[in-house]
């Protein structure tokens, strides 16, 4: 009796979960970004839940939750309800880096998440404020060299960081750290003089960049990239050095499989829009979607491990 009445409950909540999914979104859907307005992910998410909302007929609204190198974000969305109406566009700031980073993380970015699909990538560079003396990265090494402890770089995000100290190590160079709370401040300063460096994502800069505030004079992928002629890798001075940064989106821990399924099917339908893909260029941003949440999830498992050894290759301690 016992098994038939375990049974019976699983089929039950089995079609209680099934009918919930048929149904979803009832309601609005809430897409929490963990970086300020302005930031390169918080244009990749404004795009992306426009064309949602279009698809789903309801409202996907963003909420920056900014603060923390994207914790305040994180810690938010992992104690949400699992319902498929709170998700998180993130990047490898919160799931790649900060569990190298941070010695009390207060979340896990494997066991309080369910992986829903990879976006893409939004790749960095390498910039300095226009009156800046050096046109080009041997220029600036060769500057830095000459002014050890006097030249700084802002740093809001850990891919601003582990790029940074990953230059810094490998070219030998004393430049100082200048944390920031988000990317948008960052540049304030960087355009102001305040700073002189800034790895930065070609989302929140490539205006300024294009506008001749701030001067690009290197990538941090190991290939040119099309967005940026002229401008080549940090590898064609510092060998080896190859950085970008993932993006993708999640919900909280226990979200059922048939709405994590049907957000899955309705993003790589936005994604493979043509017209959603030329907005995303525009930022440099390159579409690179999981087939499935499945292959999101090893994913994420990856670059985990991957960030772990850049991070401790360049010798940051964890806070």
């Amino acid at each position: 009796m016992r098994f038939i009445a375990r049974t019976l409950a699983v089929l039950a909540l089995a079609a209680s979960t099934a009918a919930v999914a048929q149904g979803y979104p009832a309601n609005p859907i809430t897409l929490v970004v963990p970086f300020a307005a302005g930031s390169g992910t918080d244009a990749v998410a404004r795009i992306v839940a426009k064309r949602l909302s279009e698809r789903v007929k309801q409202p996907v609204l963003v909420d920056n939750k900014a603060g923390a190198s994207a914790q305040i974000g994180a810690q938010y969305v992992a104690k949400a309800k699992p319902d498929g109406y709170t998700l998180f566009m993130t990047t490898n700031t919160s799931h790649s880096a900060n569990p190298a980073l941070f010695t009390n993380l207060k979340y896990d970015p494997i066991k309080d998440f369910t992986p829903v699909t990879r976006v893409g990538e939004l790749p960095f560079a390498l910039l300095v404020n226009a009156g800046f003396p050096a046109r080009n990265l041997k220029e600036l090494i060769e500057h830095a060299k000459a002014n050890p402890g006097k030249l700084s770089y802002a740093t809001p995000n850990s891919t601003s960081l582990v790029a940074s100290e990953t230059i810094k190590r490998i070219a030998g160079l004393n430049v100082v750290a200048i944390p920031y709370k988000s990317s948008p401040q960052a540049l304030t300063d960087l355009v102001g003089g305040q700073v002189q460096m800034y790895v930065a994502d070609l989302g929140s800069t490539m205006g300024m960049i294009k506008g001749g505030n701030v001067r690009a004079i290197a990538v941090t992928t190991r290939a040119p990239l099309k967005s940026m002629p002229g401008v080549p890798p940090v590898a064609s001075e510092v060998p080896g050095f190859d950085l970008t940064s993932w993006n993708g989106i999640f919900g909280p821990a226990g979200m059922p499989r048939p709405i994590v399924d049907r957000l899955n099917t309705e993003l790589l339908q936005v994604l493979a829009e043509k017209d959603v893909q030329d907005q995303l260029a525009q930022l440099g941003f390159e579409v690179w979607p999981s087939r499935d949440a499945d292959e999101f999830a090893k994913y994420v498992a990856d670059q985990l491990t991957h960030w772990t050894t850049l991070i401790k290759q360049a010798g940051i301690r964890p806070e």
